[in-house]
Order: structure tokens, then C-alpha cells, then sequence
């Protein structure tokens, strides 16, 4: 029995709706949700995890409330970062991908992380790309500089409400070359980043290049969704520079705004209070968690709090979630049957921006079915 075989006595009148970020969605019967995937470059960690969960967490909730998830999520498998690592590593990039890919995708069944509707790779988007570029420069949103296209942004960063300052340090950070001479503004993005010594090119009418970041997430998710999406999902630390330019890069190409309806900006996880990355040696993997504690402990130490909410790593985080999977479990097995409102009760509650804790205290309290529909509702049986 399911949450939609349990609530068929609904009115049929008016859309089901979701609030995500304090956005209201009204949704019909289908909802497209485009996630950022893995730049395929080393192993998952917990911080990866957190994102696919709660995604895969957000369609999970999104078919309780009898509306269909369609999902694409991608993989960068044309990044400088890639092509760093496997350089250090002395393989090929593209052979660096795809045994990283194998991994995460193992990472993720073993969760119970349900595979996307779509998976595209960045390598296979090239020609897309280059059609985004173009577009870009017969609209004025893009020039063209010495075999690069640069995409404008010097109204990206207010839009986003992160400051001049903040915007050039984090375009440093994640790559986006604020000290590139052959731009108008720092602030401008490659689109077409021309050739380079050691990194993979291919022609295009400006000359061989590669295609940039933000612009091959637009190239993907508009190949699978065309002008927008209803969600658009990744951790909170994309949202600038990454989200801000693809969102922005999206609507400068199609005259569509907003390109996303919501956003679901996954809280940051940390370790020791400092952010997980392999820089910072803090890494928690996946496959070490999983090794030790069953993967619906780990899915409900990650769920149990608000989605946006940053929170540290600790072994007693798993204990805790332990016990409440145990108490949600041992409440399953009592043969009491759900009443409407109940169940009532936990469609509204996922609804109201995946709110997995409250929808956890009231399947525990009612017990039964109730307990038993959300456990397998939320993939933690």
C-alpha cells in the first residue's frame, strides 16, 4: 500500500503543491528537477552524499504526493579539476571518469539512491555547447576574445546577493579566472574557453577550446528540459558561482525567467567544523559508513533536519540516527491501522519543505501503517 492508494478520496480539483525554500510550486503531474552531479575526480565522500540523498529524498517525497519526478542528473567529466587530478595521477582524464563514475555509482545504489531518469556527460553536450555560445553572442550576452567566449556577469554576483568582493574571491576559488586580461569585466565566464597546453580541445568556430562549467550544465539541462526546470537541485556551496551563472546564462538564451521555480541548496557538511574536501584531509567516505552502519542510518543522519541546514560529522550523528530508525522501525510493527488525517497529516508534512523530522515524529507517534507507509516512503526500510 502506498501514500496514493491511501489518499484516492482526495478532491481531483487543484494542482498538488510543494514548498521548497519558502517558494510554493504548484505541480501537476510531473516535475522536472535537474541535480549537479559529480565531477568524476576522486571518491564520494559524505558531503556528496548529502545532496543525492536529499534529492533522491525530494522524489521519493514528490511520488507520495502522487506527482511523477523526472530527473537529469549530470556528469562533468569535462573539468580543469579532472584534468588536474588525473595529469598528478598520470592517467587520461577520460579513464580517470569513468572509474571514479563506477565508484559513485556503487556509493549510490548501496544507499538506496534511486538512478536519474538522465545521466548525461559533459563530453557527449560539446556541440550544444557551442550552440549556447553562439546564441549567447548574436544576443549581445557574449563576446568573443581570442578564441574564448565570455559570457557577461557583471550583474550576476548583486543578482545573487553576494557582493563584488565576495563574487571575485569565490570566482578564484572555483576556477572562473577573475585575472583573465582578455575580459571586459573579472566577472565574466568563459562559455568557450580557448585551447590550452595539457587539456582536452575540440574545434568549434573560434578555434579548438573547451567548453566551460556553467555552460555545459545550461547545454545539459536544456537538452533534456528545454527553458527551465521546476527545481533545481546541488549543494548550498554552488549556489554562486555555479547556479547564478547557469541560471543566469539559461534565461540570457531563452528570454525565460526564472529558469528554476525553486532551488534545493543542500546544507554544507563539515568535519571538525571545517568544510569536507580533500584539501582539508576530512574526508568521510562513503563506502567507510557504509561498512560499518546499515545505509538507512546513514539516510536518516543525513534527513533529519532541515535540507538547508550546514551540520558537522560526528560518529554520535550516527548513533543518534541509529536509535530514531530503530524507535520509527519498532513503531512500524504495531498493528494499528493510519487514519486519513494521519496520512493526511504526512503528505502535508512533506510537502511543507521536506519536513523529515516532524513527518518522522508523527509516523512514530501513530505507529502502524503510518510508520510502515513513511519508512518505505522515504527509503528506510
Amino acid at each position: 500500500m502506498t501514500f496514493e492508494t491511501m489518499t484516492r478520496k482526495r478532491p481531483a480539483a487543484g494542482a498538488t503543491a510543494v514548498t521548497l525554500g519558502g517558494r510554493r510550486i504548484p505541480l501537476l503531474d510531473r516535475a522536472r528537477i535537474y541535480a549537479c552531479g559529480i565531477t568524476p575526480y576522486d571518491v564520494t565522500h559524505l558531503g556528496h552524499a548529502a545532496t543525492f540523498v536529499w534529492v533522491d529524498t525530494l522524489t521519493r517525497a514528490l511520488r507520495a504526493l502522487g506527482v511523477e519526478p523526472i530527473l537529469c542528473r549530470n556528469v562533468t567529466d569535462v573539468d580543469d579539476v579532472l584534468v588536474e587530478a588525473a595529469r598528478a595521477a598520470g592517467s587520461p582524464y577520460d579513464h580517470v571518469a569513468a572509474f571514479q563514475q563506477f565508484r559513485f555509482e556503487g556509493d549510490m545504489a548501496a544507499l538506496g539512491v534511486r538512478s536519474p531518469d538522465f545521466e548525461p556527460r559533459a563530453h557527449s553536450y560539446i556541440e550544444p555547447v557551442i550552440r549556447l555560445a553562439a546564441a549567447l553572442v548574436d544576443s549581445g550576452a557574449a563576446y568573443v576574445r581570442g578564441g574564448s567566449v565570455y559570457f557577461r556577469g557583471s550583474g550576476v554576483a548583486e543578482r545573487a546577493g553576494v557582493t563584488r568582493e565576495e563574487a571575485l574571491l569565490l570566482a578564484a576559488e572555483y576556477g572562473g579566472r577573475p585575472d583573465e586580461q582578455a575580459k571586459d569585466d573579472p566577472l565574466d565566464v568563459a562559455v568557450w574557453q580557448a585551447a590550452e597546453p595539457g587539456y582536452p580541445a575540440w574545434d568549434s568556430p573560434w578555434g579548438p577550446g573547451r567548453p566551460g562549467w556553467h555552460a555545459e550544465c545550461v547545454a545539459m539541462s536544456m537538452s533534456v528540459f528545454g527553458v527551465g526546470v521546476d527545481v533545481h537541485a546541488g549543494g548550498a556551496d554552488l549556489r554562486f558561482p555555479h547556479h547564478a551563472y547557469h541560471s543566469a546564462m539559461a534565461e540570457a538564451v531563452t528570454g525565460t525567467a526564472p529558469y528554476a521555480r525553486a532551488w534545493l541548496h543542500v546544507g554544507t557538511v563539515t568535519a571538525d567544523g571545517v568544510k569536507m574536501a580533500k584539501s582539508a584531509g576530512n574526508l568521510v567516505l562513503v563506502e567507510q559508513l557504509l561498512a560499518t552502519h546499515p545505509a538507512p542510518v546513514l539516510r536518516l543522519a543525513i534527513t533529519d533536519r532541515a535540507w538547508g541546514q550546514s551540520w558537522d560529522y560526528s560518529p554520535a550523528v550516527l548513533d543518534s540516527a541509529a536509535t530514531r530508525l530503530e524507535q520509527l522501525h519498532r513503531a512500524a510493527g504495531r498493528p494499528v491501522q493510519a487514519s486519513e488525517a494521519e496520512i493526511e497529516r504526512l503528505r502535508a508534512l512533506l510537502a511543507d519543505d521536506l519536513n523529515v523530522p516532524a513527518a518522522l515524529d508523527t509516523a512514530i507517534e501513530a505507529g502502524g501503517s503510518a510508520a510502515r507507509l513513511l519508512t518505505a516512503a522515504l527509503g528506510l526500510s
